[in-house]
């Protein structure tokens, strides 16, 4: 077992994991949490994350953690994912784990590693301005041999480094690019579409090999998904399996988690995404700890450990053929206006038999709504259990267009 592990960020429900779980743990976050942090008596060491200097990197902060006796980091979110690779290329004097956690960090160069590794993926390219993203689209049109007058195809372009959809944006024509595009935008990696049914999976690893696998179906992305899978992705597990492990492989991982995104079309052609190895949106280790019944969040910290034994590997996985009766689910939920007032619960949803709680708070006075960053800022989910995977993909769509706020 680890000395002692650095949470890489602030995560109240991580910290409480590790509390349940008796392990030793210090948060490495920004100064802004150490009051709180003393006055709960949370072990805690200040850093600015935001920026590499003479007094900021991973050198220093090394330093900083040596009292805490750290052998152990673990990235919580985006911005620290080549902090953790950088402290655990010192814990385990592997250059290596830090160029591949800049391989999470870039998705131009996960894109190409993946292509080189023989995964399907897209048609990609790093653009710099719009004029790049015109030429990319009209390059897209004649691989697809458009011709003039069809519509153009549908290009995406998404920062390097950022989170989830955040920056995010689907040009459907050269009209779009001129209109949708900012100076901000850039530069940026434009890929072309990529067709299929779209879901994320959780892959716990340790010493190379996947020892949990779930898969998570996304309703519709960045507002709703459940765990476990439905009926018809379930029938592809063995083949998803394998395409993870390969990925595994390719990738070089060894401990942690990885949550990767696919499409799978219906001639079974599965397509790669993107990957990143912290912890996912959309409460997807919660959905999966309510499902498998397990420490989603503790077994994600554990699983980075490389001294954990195989008991202990055991103690805080699920078993690997495990297939919950019950599906859990949530619809993320966003006012549809542009200012409310209250919220208000429908009848119809409080009568539901697989409705199980909700976390939305009514405004405390008339609100006005800001534009959406990617789908981060949503108001709080709707959340869902039953035994009918069906049932729970019509009730996702359904309460996703039902608007709770007024």
């Amino acid at each position: 077992m680890a000395n002692c592990f650095a949470l890489m960020g602030w995560s109240l429900p991580v910290i409480e994991s590790m509390q349940k779980l008796n392990k030793p743990y210090v948060v490495v976050s920004f100064p802004d949490f150490e009051e709180y942090a003393k006055e709960h008596d949370i072990p805690f060491v200040a850093y600015q994350f935001d920026e590499w200097s003479d007094t900021s990197n991973s050198l220093d902060l090394h330093e900083k953690l040596k009292p805490f006796n750290v052998d152990v980091a673990v990235p919580l979110f985006e911005e620290t994912v080549e902090w953790a690779g950088a402290l655990n290329s010192i814990y385990r004097d592997d250059p290596r784990v830090l160029n591949r956690a800049f391989l999470f960090r870039n998705k131009a160069m996960m894109k190409r590693k993946a292509l080189i590794g023989g995964l399907r993926v897209g048609l990609f390219e790093e653009v710099y301005n719009k004029e790049g993203v015109k030429a990319f689209m009209k390059r897209l049109n004649q691989a697809n041999l458009q011709i003039d007058g069809e519509e153009d195809s549908w290009v995406h372009i998404k920062p390097f480094a950022s989170a989830g959809t955040v920056g995010h944006r689907l040009l459907r024509s050269q009209a779009d690019i001129e209109e949708k595009c900012e100076e901000d935008d850039f530069p940026c990696l434009a890929e072309s579409h990529l067709p299929g049914r779209e879901f994320s999976c959780e892959a716990f690893v340790h010493k190379g090999k996947i020892r949990f696998l779930n898969i998570t179906e996304y309703v519709k992305l960045g507002y709703s998904n459940f765990i476990p899978e439905g009926n018809y992705l379930h029938t592809k597990r063995e083949k998803i399996m394998k395409e993870m492990q390969k990925l595994v492989d390719l990738f070089g991982i060894e401990y942690g988690m990885i949550h990767p995104e696919w499409f799978l079309t219906e001639d079974d052609t599965l397509s790669f995404g993107e990957v990143a190895c912290r912890i996912p949106g959309g409460h997807i280790l919660e959905l999966a700890g309510k499902a498998y019944d397990f420490d989603a969040l503790g077994a994600f910290v554990l699983c980075h450990d490389p001294n954990l034994s195989e008991e202990e590997l055991n103690e805080v996985l699920p078993a690997p053929d495990a297939r919950p009766k019950n599906f859990y689910g949530n619809v993320m939920i966003y006012p549809h206006k542009n200012s409310i007032s209250k919220l208000e619960i429908p009848e119809e949803l409080k009568e539901e038999p697989y409705f199980l709680d909700h976390n939305l708070v009514p405004p405390m006075t008339t609100q006005k709504i800001s534009d959406r960053a990617g789908f981060g800022n949503h108001f709080g989910t709707v959340n869902f259990k039953g035994e009918d995977p069906d049932r729970m993909t019509e009730l996702l769509l359904h309460y996703e267009n039902v608007d709770f706020y007024h």
